[in-house]
């Protein structure tokens, strides 16, 4: 279930793109402005709004460590923003001065990327703000642009609809042709996306849940299962496998497109900006709290929230008197679980079992592809057969069907009937092969 915490109506033009820190949420809109907020209350800082653009504002990021707020926007700048103070720290102009649409920051901070109306990249040395090179990759205007996890590459999409790879030295890798037949509208990297020898990008699957072009979607890198959001109500291709969040009931009040979303790295939360001026940010409630991070990030409190989830608020006290935090949990057996003060056998036993079940959970991606669900990606518990032959999770191809989806989620035909028959040999060879683990 996704709902709706709090609407904020500070932009006077409709909404470009929102992006998330750890603490901040940062939108930007062809009202020339930046509004930042704080994640405590989602109250404005005393510093917003930035107003440091000629023209509208397409684009805002965040660098990984949140310290650094971008923007680009038509004047055919990239604002370097201090994510403490507000101050723009410095401006780097396209050689060109032609219209920017998007910008990507390097995981590391070291390189800026900016596309171009004119089908140009610039790219910048970050720490000096110094232009490396301005090239031109595509026919089109650069509409979307992303860095690998390792700096070492980027791709960028146009509104030709051309994928294309590349190294930093802006060498062309591979390029996929017509990826999109109606132009590519953003891109994002997975966080186990890698580069070998030889570059190709295959399509995995292709959704057909919206209606309408989709303007956007983000990559959650906290997730052990890459966890994207699919947007504004449209149909397109995704070089992704992809876990898709359905949240068209939470945003029925809106009576315009919906032209970003953003997903917080810390919390369950969901940010959308649209046509009609609003940011709307959403609450997921279905999301575990023991899934939204990797155990090995888990603070104390974490720890004490996901034994409070799990039935076991007996014993926050101990692990609290102890200052068990997530790496810590994960090492816990039989000899230290006793040394934490937890007399009761059962007791002990029933946490140990369960902090198993948590690093099989957390371990699913590592699965062999026929045990995950094609919907979620994630292990089944509860494989079904449905009548296009593949196998799913009960719970959610029942939500798919439920959702008036009366096609297969793999081939798009539709579903001659919505019978599900148990998969209990799949069943067993999930059990078998978590329990090898």
């Amino acid at each position: 279930m996704v709902s709706i915490i709090c609407t904020l109506r500070h932009h006077t033009d409709e909404l470009s793109c929102c992006a998330f820190s750890p603490s901040l949420l940062a939108t930007c809109s062809v009202d020339k402005t930046l509004r930042v907020y704080n994640t405590a209350d989602f109250s404005e800082l005393p510093y917003s709004p930035l107003s440091g653009h000629g023209y509208g504002v397409h684009c805002c990021r965040f660098s990984s460590c949140g310290s650094h707020l971008l923007s680009c926007s038509t004047d055919g700048s990239v604002i370097v923003w201090s994510s403490d103070t507000g101050e723009a720290t410095a401006v780097l102009q396209h050689p060109g001065r032609i219209p920017l649409r998007v910008c990507a920051l390097a995981p590391d901070s070291s390189l800026l990327l900016a596309g171009a109306c004119d089908g140009t990249v610039a790219l910048w040395d970050f720490p000096s703000k110094t232009l490396r090179r301005c090239s031109t990759v595509s026919e089109a205007s650069v509409v979307a642009c992303c860095f690998s996890p390792c700096g070492q590459f980027f791709v960028t999409g146009c509104t030709h609809g051309d994928l294309k790879l590349w190294d930093v030295d802006v060498s062309l890798l591979h390029a996929e042709k017509d990826a999109h037949d109606l132009g590519v509208t953003c891109c994002s990297s997975a966080p186990q996306f890698r580069v070998g020898e030889s570059y190709a990008m295959k399509l995995l699957h292709t959704l057909t849940s919206h209606s309408a072009p989709v303007l956007s979607y983000d990559t959650h890198h906290k997730h052990m299962n890459h966890y994207e959001i699919i947007c504004s109500f449209g149909t397109k291709k995704f070089h992704s496998v992809i876990h898709t969040l359905h949240i068209s009931a939470a945003l029925r009040p809106l009576c315009r497109y919906v032209t970003t979303v953003a997903l917080s790295p810390s919390m369950p939360w969901i940010a959308t900006g649209s046509m009609d001026r609003t940011v709307n940010v959403l609450l997921d409630w279905e999301t575990p709290h023991s899934m939204r991070l990797l155990v090995a990030d888990w603070s104390e409190e974490d720890v004490q929230t996901w034994l409070c989830e799990e039935g076991l608020e007996e014993l926050v006290c101990n692990f609290k008197a102890n200052n068990i935090d997530g790496p810590e949990l994960s090492q816990l057996n039989k000899e230290t679980a006793a040394e934490l003060g937890i007399e009761s056998v059962g007791l002990r036993s029933r946490l140990l079992r369960k902090i198993e079940a948590l690093k099989s959970e957390q371990s699913g991606s590592e699965a062999p592809d026929e045990f995950l669900c094609p919907i979620t990606r994630e292990l089944m518990k509860d494989p079904v057969i449905a009548a296009d032959g593949y196998s799913y999770e009960r719970e959610s191809i029942e939500s798919w069907i439920r959702g008036k989806n009366k096609t297969s989620p793999m081939t798009n035909l539709p579903l001659q009937t919505t019978l599900l028959t148990p998969n209990r040999s799949l069943k067993m060879a999930i059990t078998r092969w978590k329990s090898s683990q």
